[in-house]
């Protein structure tokens, strides 16, 4: 029987050389196809640990399995690991020399040794995926926020990943493009694709999340469906959302 845990996280603790704890004994099993929001204050360790999910963020104490692979195993290529775990980040890391096709593509060329037709035509079908098949060819910097974030989003794609990791995806974008990309990720929750996501968008969290996360000063503080999430009186949630919505 296959395990349906996909990421499976046991008592992590990372602490910085300046003597930060900044995750304190967090446990967090996600399963296959779920969609898992991670919501807390500044400085509550959230990207801390999404990056510890691809080792991007090495871990003090604790382990991290990753559908059956132990990430803090020193035999472990986290390379590997990394091309099944695709990372969106709040800027959108595009090459600027190249075109949203070209972004698209050159992973899949590069690292999985894709034949190059073969990973344009899947370029241009993600690109479609995420609403830009008009943006094909064009650069970077004459693409708004919202449409690179997008591209970033496809980029990641193009790896065929086992889940897609989001931090604070649409905190570097103008309001007004939040939604296109937000409106890309509801899509992806509704083909089945795993996802973490960290971010402020409380909408998000309670039309879009299986469970919803709360963790404050390193803390994993609380767990739950958003229906019970948001309803709950746990005074330390209640104080946060008292402060964001």
């Amino acid at each position: 029987m296959t395990n349906t845990h996909l990421i499976q996280a046991n008592g992590v603790n990372k602490v910085f050389p300046n003597g930060c704890h900044a995750l304190k004994n967090v446990s967090l099993n996600i399963n296959r196809g779920e969609v898992v929001v991670i919501i807390g204050p500044s400085g509550s360790g959230k990207s801390t640990f999404l990056r510890t999910l691809n080792q991007l963020e090495s871990i003090s104490a604790g382990d991290i399995t990753i559908d059956g692979v132990d990430l803090t195993d020193k035999h472990t290529n986290i390379n590997k690991v990394r091309e099944e775990v695709g990372m969106v980040f709040q800027s959108f890391n595009l090459f600027p020399h190249k075109t949203a096709l070209g972004n698209v593509m050159l992973a899949p060329v590069k690292v999985r040794r894709q034949a190059k037709a073969e990973a344009e035509q899947d370029a241009r079908d993600l690109l479609y995926r995420v609403g830009l098949h008009d943006r094909i060819d064009s650069y970077p910097s004459r693409l708004s926020g919202g449409q690179q974030q997008r591209v970033a989003i496809a980029r990641s794609l193009a790896m065929k990943p086992k889940v897609l990791l989001f931090d604070e995806p649409t905190s570097a974008l103008d309001p007004e493009m939040v939604g296109e990309v937000l409106d890309v990720m509801k899509s992806l929750a509704s083909d089945g694709m795993t996802m973490v996501v960290v971010t402020h968008e409380m909408g998000f969290a309670r039309e879009v999340a299986d469970r919803v996360v709360f963790m404050e000063d390193g803390e994993l503080v609380f767990e739950e469906t958003p229906e019970r999430f948001f309803d709950s009186s746990h005074p330390r949630l209640q104080r946060f959302l008292g402060q964001v919505l």
